[in-house]
C-alpha cells in the first residue's frame, strides 16, 4: 500500500473507533496514527533497501512478533503517562498496515495472498534481490504503480482508493482537522 493509502485506512479507524467510544480524534491522536500508520515502512525500507540490513522491504517490522510487543508497549507506556488514546491510535495505525499490505497486491494486480511477511523470521522471505538503494526502489514502485492504473481492470481499483481518501477526509473534516488546528491556530496568531 501507498502511504496515503494506510494514513486513510487508520484513520477511517481511528476516527469510528473514537466515535464510538464517544470520543473524537485529537491532534495528539492524529499525530500518533500518522506514524503508527507509516511505520513498519519507515523501519524496513531503509534497513532493506538502503543498509541490505533485512532481506525486503517487508520483514522485521512487518512481522507480528514485532508488531504485537511494539503496539502493546506503546500503548501500555502512553496509558501510563495519560495519553492512552494517542497510544492506542499509534498501535490501531501500526496493526492496519500489516494487513493493508498482505491484501494490496492481490487487489491491485491479483497475486496471491501471503502472510509470509507476517511470520518473519519462521518464514523466510525468498527470492529476493539485492537493494538498489532507496531511490531506485522508490521510483520501481512509482512507475509500476503508474503502469497498474493505465490498465482498464484498475478502475475498480481506483473507485475504492477515491472512496477511501473521501471518506478519511470526510472524517477528518467532521472531527475538525485534527493535527491541522495548532498549525492554523499558529499562523492565524502571527497574522493578527
Amino acid at each position: 500500500m501507498w502511504p496515503w493509502e494506510h494514513l486513510a485506512v487508520a484513520y477511517v479507524a481511528v476516527s469510528l473507533l473514537a466515535r464510538a467510544r464517544g470520543r473524537r480524534v485529537g491532534t495528539l491522536g492524529a499525530a500518533a496514527l500518522a506514524v503508527g500508520s507509516q511505520f513498519p515502512d519507515l523501519v524496513d525500507k531503509p534497513l532493506a533497501w538502503s543498509l541490505a540490513l533485512l532481506p525486503s522491504g517487508t520483514t522485521l517490522a512487518h512481522s507480528v512478533f514485532v508488531a504485537t510487543p511494539v503496539c502493546l508497549l506503546a500503548w501500555a507506556l502512553a496509558r501510563r503517562y495519560g495519553y492512552a488514546d494517542a497510544g492506542l491510535a499509534f498501535a490501531v495505525g501500526y496493526a492496519l498496515h500489516l494487513p493493508g499490505d498482505i491484501l494490496y497486491g492481490p487487489l491491485t494486480t491479483g497475486g496471491e495472498v501471503s502472510l509470509d511477511p507476517l511470520l518473519w523470521p519462521l518464514v523466510a522471505k525468498a527470492g529476493t534481490a539485492p537493494a538498489a538503494g532507496l531511490l531506485t526502489e522508490t521510483l520501481f514502485y512509482v512507475n509500476r504503480y503508474r503502469a497498474f492504473l493505465s490498465r482498464p481492470e484498475a478502475l475498480g481499483y481506483v473507485v475504492l482508493e477515491l472512496s477511501l481518501l473521501v471518506s478519511a477526509a470526510a472524517l477528518w473534516a467532521i472531527d475538525g482537522y485534527p493535527g491541522l488546528r495548532p498549525l492554523l491556530a499558529s499562523r492565524s496568531r502571527r497574522l493578527g
